[in-house]
């Protein structure tokens, strides 16, 4: 089954994720435009997670109970909605509560695909399928990039949120007339509750290891383009491939990431992806051109599909004891909260010390997580 219906989900996911990728490089400028200054920032990007913060774990556990297809369609259609609503932003706050709408879309999109394909991966197979998975809904993310700083280059940055919103909304269609609805294997109300799920070792060092290593991503992904354009001068379609070819690049490291998780220890990949993470955000701060921006964009890809890729099948793994639709929302979640603690701390730190001391900050971090997620998961 999986072979006949991954490919549906796997392009609908890819247009929305494109349209959210479009969109990414241009929001710090744009908000900086608005006077946005680095703490500003941190909360017009924190409050996407915030939303789906209050929200995944909610839609996770009744998707274990009424099945995904729903929760997926109905995110899908309000994601494409809300994004029309960003032409209309012209001030910090409006951006703010823009960010946080698409959010609440957003926690119904993301977790709950990737929580179906764990629903119909078979055992010993959660790397590869995971790897494919990834590979697919975040290359999207990746082309994003590129297509929005020509946009914007060339039409501006309305034009971009249009076509975000275009996409999205024709995700929602392939999915309504596409993808199957499967029904869950057993009710929700048999799973453990979040309660019991959080006393597992696993889990927890699930739940550190993506906080942790999201926070240092996000702090790259909203203070590169400001570092680059402002340090360096570069364009913004010179910075939309910078931002592509770290996403791009470990999207398709996914693939073969997830099959050496499938016969490798997945816990030394965790870790040692980490570490590789971590020595990325260091480098960071030295890149004085677009050239060696680019390779160290690349170093930074490498080390984080390691990780996710065999995290993500550990994950795919606690779904079969606590309901793939709790298991996946919690690890989203943690997602979510690294996407709100990362911007607002890297941004306090940026106004207080400099931009490169943000990068500083999140390469500790990125450690201290690797090193929870060695305790937890011994």
């Amino acid at each position: 089954m999986i072979r006949r219906v991954f490919p549906i989900l796997a392009i609908s996911i890819f247009s929305c994720m494109l349209g959210s990728g479009i969109v990414i490089p241009l929001l710090p400028l744009y908000a900086e435009s608005l006077g946005a200054s680095g703490l500003w920032l941190g909360i017009i990007f924190a409050a996407f997670p915030i939303s789906r913060i209050l929200t995944t774990p909610v839609f996770g556990r009744l998707s274990d109970r009424k099945g995904r297809k729903s929760f997926i369609s109905i995110g899908l259609f309000a994601y494409g909605i809300i994004s029309f609503g960003f032409i209309y932003s012209n001030t910090i706050l409006q951006l703010v509560l823009m960010r946080f709408l698409h959010g609440f879309a957003g926690a119904l999109i993301l977790p709950i695909a990737q929580a179906y394909v764990g629903d119909i991966c078979p055992p010993g197979e959660e790397g590869k399928w995971m790897g494919y998975a990834n590979a697919a809904f975040f290359s999207g993310f990746g082309f994003g990039p590129l297509i929005g700083g020509v946009l914007s280059e060339h039409l501006g940055i309305d034009a971009a949120f249009l076509a975000m919103g275009v996409l999205s909304l024709l995700a929602f269609a392939i999915v309504i007339f596409f993808l199957p609805a499967i029904k869950p294997k057993q009710s929700a109300t048999s799973y453990p509750s979040f309660r019991e799920m959080s006393r597992s070792d696993m889990v927890i060092a699930l739940f550190s290891f993506r906080l942790t290593l999201t926070m240092g991503r996000s702090i790259f992904f909203i203070f590169l383009p400001i570092l680059a354009a402002n340090s360096l001068g570069l364009r913004p379609s010179q910075i939309g491939i910078l931002l592509a070819v770290n996403i791009l690049l470990m999207s398709l490291l996914g693939i073969p990431s997830g099959r050496i998780a499938d016969h490798l220890n997945r816990r030394i990949l965790v870790v040692g992806g980490c570490l590789v993470s971590s020595i990325f955000l260091m480098v960071v701060p030295l890149g004085n051109t677009f050239g060696l921006l680019l390779a160290i964009a690349g170093l930074g890809s490498v080390g984080n599909a390691i990780a996710i890729t065999a995290a993500s099948a550990l994950a795919v793994e606690q779904g079969r004891k606590y309901g793939m639709g709790s298991s996946i929302a919690l690890f989203s979640m943690a997602f979510s909260i690294g996407m709100v603690v990362g911007p607002i701390a890297g941004g306090a730190i940026a106004d207080f010390a400099g931009i490169n001391s943000a990068f500083y900050f999140g390469v500790m971090i990125t450690l201290v997580g690797a090193s929870l997620f060695t305790w937890f998961s011994r």
